[in-house]
Parts: structure tokens; sequence; C-alpha cells
């Protein structure tokens, strides 16, 4: 067991090389007050612990719309996660997460600087095939498409569930303007046909999430 002693202040490398396993969990709250006394709860519930080797990293987030808060942590195998949850207080932090492997990131801004909006697009598939499958053609699609065609997307990071049933693109844009410009124009309607035209693939939605405290090792 060591202690956490770095305090982010930008949110997670997302394509960290050591990350194997991340497991996010996400519930409602009654207003920006309440969801920030509840990701500093957990944040300190963490600070106040031991940290189990493999334990890589927290980040939370409270929705823009201040009625959902997110957690997300990086460990670097499926084995620490939920004995390391055991060891933390009763409460918010003990919250059951799902578990997701980082897939496939298309990086369009390398070092221009924070994201100022962390946009969670889900998507409930049937199966790892068809998970893998939606991301393939979605990232290849990303690839291809001229970066003026993306203003303010710095990086769309695929994460698919260790049980085979969610695909989650956690896309790290400028601000919630850039992402909202996106959703009228062409490329983002394209982006979902493809998800529409692949069986076993139903998109669930959107939200965007704003960066509040977070700790690494």
């Amino acid at each position: 067991m060591t202690v956490p002693a770095v305090q982010l202040s930008t949110g997670p490398e997302i394509t960290r090389p050591d990350v194997h396993t991340v497991y996010m969990s996400h519930w409602f709250v009654d207003g920006a007050e309440q969801g920030r006394a509840v990701l500093d709860e957990i944040v300190d519930a963490w600070e106040r612990t031991p940290w189990f080797e493999g334990v890589l990293s927290l980040s939370c987030y409270l929705s823009s719309e201040h009625d959902t808060v997110l957690t997300y942590a990086q460990c670097a195998n499926d084995d620490v996660y939920r004995p390391f949850l055991r060891s933390l207080p009763a409460g918010p932090a003990r919250t059951e997460p799902i578990a997701y492997r980082p897939y496939r990131s298309v990086v369009r801004g390398p070092g221009a600087g924070a994201p100022g909006s962390l946009i969670l697009a889900s998507f409930d598939v049937d199966g790892a095939e068809r998970q893998r499958r939606v991301v393939n053609t979605v990232v290849d699609h990303l690839e291809a498409t001229p970066a003026e065609d993306q203003t303010g997307l710095l990086a769309a990071h695929f994460h698919v569930s260790v049980d085979g049933t969610r695909v989650l693109n956690v896309a790290e844009w400028t601000s919630d303007e850039a992402h909202a410009a996106f959703l009228d124009g062409a490329s983002r309607r394209r982006v979902l046909q493809l998800s529409l035209d692949t069986p076993g693939v139903r998109p669930i939605g959107f939200k965007r999430y704003h960066f509040h405290r977070g700790l690494r090792f």
C-alpha cells in the first residue's frame, strides 16, 4: 500500500500506457452544491486511505446540467479496485462501478491544453464483437475526417465494457460550445448514422461533464 501524493488539476491522462482497466460510476444529484459536496467527499476519502498498488488515478466530474456526477478511476489490473473500494469509508466513495477497457483513441490536438469539456457518448451493444465493430468503424471515420470538420475536438477515447454490453466514447473538447457546434454539423450526423447502421448497436445519448477534482499515483 502507498499514499497518493499528486492532485490532478486538469483531469487524467486517458491514454496512460499502464492503464488496463477503467472503472466508472455515475449517479444523479440535486444540483451543483450537492454534486460538488459528494465529489469532495469521495476525493477526501481516497486521500485519507492508503492506496493499493495498481490503483493509478481518480478523476471526478460534475455534469454541465449539475444533475449528475461521474467518477473515472484507472487501474493497472483487474484485481485491485474492488478490494480498494471496500477499504474506503462507507459512503459515496464505495459506489459500485462498471469496468471498461480502453480500446482505441483518436487524438486531434496533442499539446493543445486541458479540455474544457468531457463528453460521454454511450452505446448499448450485443457483445464484444459488436463493441469492436462499431468502435473500429467510428474511429476509421474520425481518422479520415478533416480536423476542420471537428473544430474543438481534442481527442476521442473509446472504452468497451468488460461485460460486453456497453461502449463509451469519452471525448475531450475545448468547450461545451465547440461540442454544441459539432452537433449541428454533417460529421456528427455521419458518425451517428454509422452507429445506427451497425446491427446490435443502439446509441443511448451523450452527457457533458466538467472536471472537479482528482488524484494521481
